[in-house]
């Protein structure tokens, strides 16, 4: 099962999942710090303060992505590194850390694949309101021109944001993520402002003359259960594709919001944070789609049943529990998922090339001796889902899917936000304690993977 030539193998990591010096060269809070040490509001009272130390042992890490036959590194860079409080002076020591770490990757033959936000918003850009000010964006857009003025001349691919449903809806409307807020209001207010943000990033990096740039989404076909098959059923569907999927497809692709998704903002927000001409900024051209993909959403019409806290809106629709075989986290393992989404994105949102910018699973792995004085991580339950869910891609290919690569989450175990440390969606075992990195069965299986071009 070969994928199309020039096809993209990589790993996916993020800035405060991994790279710890919290406080090292300059570096500022993040709303990311502010939450994690705030009692209660991560498991064990995990942080991200040293994290996989990445920060120090980078190139260590490079080496192992080399051993590994990666074509592609997919990182962060964290905001609060290069602007401790999000806006005026650029921290120079902050970046040269993306300088070295570009370098080394460049010299073993990776490609730097940069996303400017996945979610670690300086402290000081929460407290004068966050992302449902609409200042927020126009910062960020100040943020993008600066990274991009520093390793524009070698990085080719620049990705805006990083699932801004998760930034805006876990963080500002259920409270279960950075900052924490429990507001409706806000959440829409966010979820708007940072595809402006965005649409002004695209902006900020053509003019500087950026290759190719590419927006990230959290998306999930949204299917009801077989038993449910009456009209309100499917309606609760469509609601919840709305929120999670098309509230941010259509502004980015189409310029223009879905108008089941604006009847749910007016009753929630209003719509004067809408304002005439965002939406062209939004809808600037984009090169590449990245789709983070782990599970489909499965729900029915339950009257009576109180909206989800992530979803405002969805009173009278149950969230189904998965169905299927499920990974530690509980999450559905379902590749048709997969199939069917990036189809329906290559039909319904033609001429964007699109890019899997995560795709794993966690695991309960454990160290076992390899019989040859070393250790090994035989996590064969990841195999079978990478497995399953790159012939799911290949599928898609086959079906007229505009699919140009697969970027496995993640390189490392690392802090997996308010679950701390204890789901590993890594290839790469990391012992926390002593920071030392031992390759999983599944980054053999997928270097293996790399070099064939495809799966057996």
């Amino acid at each position: 099962m070969i994928f199309p030539d020039g096809f993209v193998w990589g790993a996916a990591t993020a800035a405060y999942q991994i790279e710890g010096a919290a406080a090292e060269d300059g570096r500022g809070p993040s709303i990311w710090d502010t939450f994690s040490h705030t009692p209660g509001k991560v498991r064990d009272g995990h942080t991200g303060d040293v994290a996989c130390d990445h920060y120090h042992r980078y190139a260590e890490d490079v080496a192992l992505m080399r051993e590994l036959g990666l074509r592609a590194y997919r990182f962060s860079v964290a905001w609060p590194r290069v602007q401790p409080d999000g806006r005026g002076p650029v921290n120079a020591r902050g970046l040269d850390f993306y300088d070295r770490l570009v370098d080394e990757l460049l010299r073993a033959g990776i490609t730097p694949y940069v996303t400017l936000y996945h979610w670690d918003l300086p402290q000081a850009l929460e407290d004068a309101g966050g992302w449902p000010e609409r200042d927020t964006a126009y910062r960020f857009a100040e943020y993008a021109r600066a990274v991009y003025d520093r390793l524009g001349d070698r990085v080719r691919t620049w990705t805006t944001l990083n699932e801004p449903w998760v930034a805006a809806f876990l963080g500002y409307a259920s409270g279960r993520y950075a900052p924490g807020r429990t507001s409706p209001a806000d959440a829409f207010r966010a979820a708007h402002h940072l595809l402006l943000a965005h649409g002004l990033g695209v902006a900020a990096l053509r003019e500087a003359g950026a290759g190719q740039i590419a927006l990230t989404l959290n998306l999930a076909p949204v299917r009801t259960p077989p038993h449910a098959t009456s009209e309100p059923d499917q309606a609760a569907a469509r609601l919840v594709d709305g929120l999670l999927n098309r509230q941010f497809l259509d502004p980015a692709l189409r310029g223009s919001y879905p108008e089941d998704v604006l009847e749910v903002v007016e009753r929630h927000a209003g719509l004067g944070h809408i304002r005439d001409g965002d939406l062209q900024l939004i809808s600037r051209r984009i090169d590449l789609l990245g789709v983070n993909y782990y599970n489909p959403s499965v729900v029915s019409a339950r009257p009576g049943e109180p909206a989800n806290p992530a979803f405002p809106g969805t009173e009278g629709v149950r969230f189904e529990p998965p169905a299927g075989p499920v990974t530690a986290l509980g999450w559905e393992i379902d590749p048709t998922g997969l199939s069917s989404l990036l189809v329906r994105l290559s039909r319904e949102y033609p001429g964007v090339g699109l890019l899997i910018t995560e795709n794993g699973a966690a695991f309960d792995d454990t160290v076992e001796p390899d019989g040859a004085g070393g250790d090994r991580v035989p996590d064969r339950d990841r195999i079978a889902y990478l497995d399953g869910h790159l012939r799911a891609a290949h599928a898609a290919i086959q079906a007229g899917a505009d699919l140009r690569g697969y970027l496995v989450w993640s390189l490392l175990d690392n802090f997996e936000w308010s679950e701390g440390y204890h789901p590993r969606f890594g290839i790469v075992y990391v012992d926390y304690g002593t920071q030392r990195r031992v390759p999983k069965d599944s980054a053999l299986w997928y270097r293996d993977v790399i070099r064939r071009n495809g799966v057996r």
